[in-house]
């Protein structure tokens, strides 16, 4: 009996949200590539077009998780008592075996493969990566519906910094042993997934006290967040010495253990209510409708909400409208953050200034992918402002950031960088909430991660043939090298007015669907419990 009770205590929405946090810090090993980049390259005997060709197949696998969406909707399907768990295992095991056969080959524990093996191994790794995001993204939307846009922010969130906190990691344990660091990363994410996947869940039931409890969660990860940021800065301004080093991941550690207060705090008043359901903690009177009721309605309407499938939403204007945004925005985002070293030396500035940029971009990434989502949804509620809108906003300001970065003026890459990637970082929140609002969660993962593809396409097509073209044409100095402005000036100023495109789309959805919004989103959010 006391076994079971424990159980159910662990059986609700904000220990499952707990858990996809967690498992959200593992989940962007991607992101580190540079660590391991140079002893890749060293190992194999590849030069720096073999190495590219590896890492575009990065690329690929972690924007390709249409596999990982289907996966999602057949293990929650009615009648299939599988849950989010089995996509998180599926992820496990790509994980393990994509990194551990880069580390077997770098190692020399194997002979060393041929590049298409390597290949295979990075995309197997990288993959794993959509069907970890999909599972803890689709989850939480699920879970809480009314404020999707800021469990998407805070899942998103966490999955920029998981490459920060990755590296955390290898500056206190392995700093210097780029082979050890692949090695941890075939294991930590594994056993990380493993061992939190059971608790993540989908609960329908509504508590009534959601809004207090992200917005607590939504502190801690901005506190995470500055807290790397400023240990980031630190770092490149000052050595540090081992046992500060040590100190400061316990305190990170401690930061990331702190999601749990809330699943501890959430649960205390949960059984207050239930003891109590005619009463608030403050003891105010309020409407005592049967929660057995009001969790059906809910669950009911969840169930009976209109969703298309990926092949129906393929032949919608929207679907199409979302891509070419996306791809706008993710592409030119991506080209930036690509060439950013680039950018820094042919404009003069110092490796000091060109590390600490790198490094900082996935502070900006986050915020943007954080704050869009937050804010999107504030507007929703208190003002019945529709999503795209903000689609629009962002991907406007965003061509005014390559602007800035285009006129090569002093300190404007740094000012270009940030307001680039906070608005790149944007989309990764606005587009997968938008997806669920308008076609529905049913197939969410399946069509969200469907028009993710746009990133790598969009990628390909701005930082290949338009920024390394434009700069191979002006390159005439030693090693084929560029100095000055006019080496991504004009490249600069094509994927502004690409983005302004983008941006446009994004208009023309909002207004195409101002009526859906006002009619069907907002009507949802102010009636939860009608179907």
């Amino acid at each position: 009996m006391e076994l079971e009770s424990e159980t159910s205590r662990l059986n609700n929405k904000w220990v499952s949200t707990v858990a996809s946090v967690w498992i959200q810090c593992t989940s962007g090993s991607l992101y580190t590539f540079s660590i391991y980049s140079q002893i890749l390259k060293s190992t194999q005997e590849y030069d720096q077009s073999t190495l590219d060709i590896v890492s575009v197949f990065k690329d690929i696998g972690v924007n390709c998780g249409v596999l990982a969406g289907f996966l999602y909707y057949y293990a929650t399907a009615d009648g299939n008592r599988c849950g989010p768990w089995i996509v998180h295992l599926a992820g496990a095991i790509q994980c393990f075996l994509g990194y551990f056969f880069i580390w077997a080959a770098v190692s020399g524990v194997f002979p060393r493969p041929s590049v298409p093996a390597m290949c295979l191994f990075m995309l197997v790794a990288a993959h794993a990566q959509s069907f970890f995001n999909t599972a803890n993204v689709v989850t939480g939307v699920r879970n809480f519906p009314s404020y999707s846009g800021t469990i998407v922010g805070i899942m998103k969130g966490f999955l920029g910094l998981s490459g920060a906190i990755l590296i955390q990691v290898y500056e206190t344990i392995f700093n210097g042993q780029p082979t050890s660091f692949l090695l941890m990363l075939a294991l930590l994410p594994t056993f990380n997934s493993l061992l939190c996947m059971s608790f993540v869940r989908i609960h329908h039931a509504d508590d009534g006290i959601e809004k207090e409890h992200l917005n607590t969660l939504s502190i801690i990860t901005l506190l995470v967040a500055t807290y790397l940021m400023i240990k980031i800065v630190l770092e490149h301004i000052f050595t540090f010495q081992f046992s500060l080093h040590v100190a400061t991941f316990v305190l990170l550690l401690m930061l990331l253990a702190s999601p749990l207060y809330i699943a501890i705090r959430a649960q205390q008043r949960e059984s207050k209510r239930i003891l109590h359901p005619c009463f608030t903690e403050s003891d105010q009177l309020i409407g005592c409708s049967n929660q057995e009721t009001l969790d059906f309605d809910h669950e009911q309407r969840r169930e009976s909400e209109e969703s298309l499938n990926l092949v129906q939403a393929l032949y919608t204007i929207d679907f199409w409208i979302l891509f070419f945004a996306t791809a706008c925005g993710m592409g030119t985002g991506l080209a930036t953050v690509n060439n950013i070293s680039q950018i820094g030396l042919s404009l003069g500035y110092t490796n000091l200034e060109i590390n600490t940029l790198v490094s900082l971009w996935s502070i900006w990434n986050f915020f943007g992918r954080f704050g869009a989502g937050y804010v999107s949804d504030y507007f929703l509620h208190s003002y019945g402002w529709a999503r795209p809108l903000f689609m629009f906003i962002t991907l406007t300001t965003m061509s005014i950031g390559h602007v800035v970065i285009a006129s090569g003026l002093p300190g404007a890459l740094f000012a270009g960088s940030v307001v680039v990637g906070v608005c790149y970082g944007s989309q990764w929140s606005l587009m997968p909430t938008i997806t669920s609002e308008i076609f529905g969660v049913v197939h969410m993962g399946t069509i969200f991660n469907a028009i993710t593809v746009a990133s790598p396409v969009g990628s390909y097509l701005f930082s290949v043939r338009v920024v390394g073209y434009i700069y191979d044409k002006e390159a005439s100095g030693e090693g084929d090298t560029c100095t000055g402005t006019y080496c991504f000036m004009l490249s600069f100023f094509i994927m502004a007015s690409a983005t302004l495109l983008g941006s446009l789309a994004a208009l023309g959805l909002f207004f195409w669907r101002r009526s859906f919004y006002d009619q069907v989103v907002i009507r949802r959010l102010q009636h939860p419990s009608n179907g």
